[in-house]
């Protein structure tokens, strides 16, 4: 059995805006506490947006308040949320999958609107609402909120010091967007874990991440440009995707903070 370090937890409150990190963190069945929760969808089709094709996402920073959250973008402009209670409910999409999710309201829905130049709306996933993981890779009950796919995404600090390596300009862990982010093993040792315990807590690792253009976007500019996927397409490519993280279940509730040992069980 190995032995290693959680060294970095990460939380993003809206999806594909910018995360910060915690030293500690109560983690739901959902995810981190409080990860992604929110999401910005087209106000005409209800489908979420993203970096993907709204860049300038990444230069919002949404921050969890005991009330809601709140939104502060670097032209210096904010504003806070205050979590809706249902008044008003819409149909979200994430990809494939059809949720119901509370509206935010009107000043939030302006205020995104201008900042991203496109009519969007902001909505919240409720407490009650089931999200089913896939179940080529999860099991009947497993759940999420509005991330991609899966509650937690790990990476280990060697995979990307290893990536680092080999770019020219070195890139930062935000690009990649994870939860947990565990130290002391060997670039990409992830690759080959199947369960983790960290604390009391059990974890599936279930399915490589796949990265699409986001990590291109520089999280201080919100500029794209060609790397890091570029380098990682040399070397991480498997058919037509790119593989950097794991996603990752857990099998119960508990506690996590920055320092707590991860033992790879299997």
């Amino acid at each position: 059995m190995s032995r290693f370090e959680l060294s970095q937890l990460w939380l993003f409150p809206v999806k594909s805006c910018a995360g910060f990190t915690l030293q500690k963190s109560h983690l739901s069945l959902f995810g981190l506490a409080g990860d992604r929760r929110w999401m910005v969808v087209d106000d005409s089709s209800n489908h979420f947006i993203s970096q993907r094709n709204f860049p300038e996402m990444c230069l919002i920073q949404a921050s969890p308040t005991p009330q809601g959250v709140q939104l502060n973008h670097l032209d210096g402009s904010q504003l806070h949320v205050t979590q809706p209670q249902g008044e008003v409910l819409r149909d979200v999409t994430v990809w494939e999958d059809q949720c119901q999710a509370w509206d935010a309201g009107e000043a939030a829905a302006n205020w995104l609107s201008e900042r991203l130049a496109t009519h969007c709306r902001l909505v919240y996933f409720p407490q009650h609402e089931v999200r089913q993981v896939d179940l080529k890779y999860a099991q009947l009950g497993d759940k999420t909120a509005f991330s991609d796919g899966f509650p937690l995404l790990l990476i280990s600090q060697a995979s990307l010091d290893d990536l680092n390596s080999r770019l020219e300009s070195p890139v930062s862990m935000a690009r990649f967007r994870p939860n947990l982010v565990v130290d002391g093993c060997e670039p990409f040792a992830e690759d080959s874990w199947k369960i983790l315990r960290i604390g009391d807590i059990t974890l599936r690792v279930v399915k490589p991440c796949s990265r699409c253009s986001i990590p291109n976007v520089d999280p201080t500019t919100g500029r794209r440009d060609k790397e890091p996927i570029s380098t990682l397409s040399q070397y991480r490519r498997n058919g037509n995707k790119i593989f950097f993280g794991q996603n990752v279940i857990a099998d119960k509730p508990g506690d996590l903070a920055v320092g707590m040992p991860v033992e790879v069980v299997e």
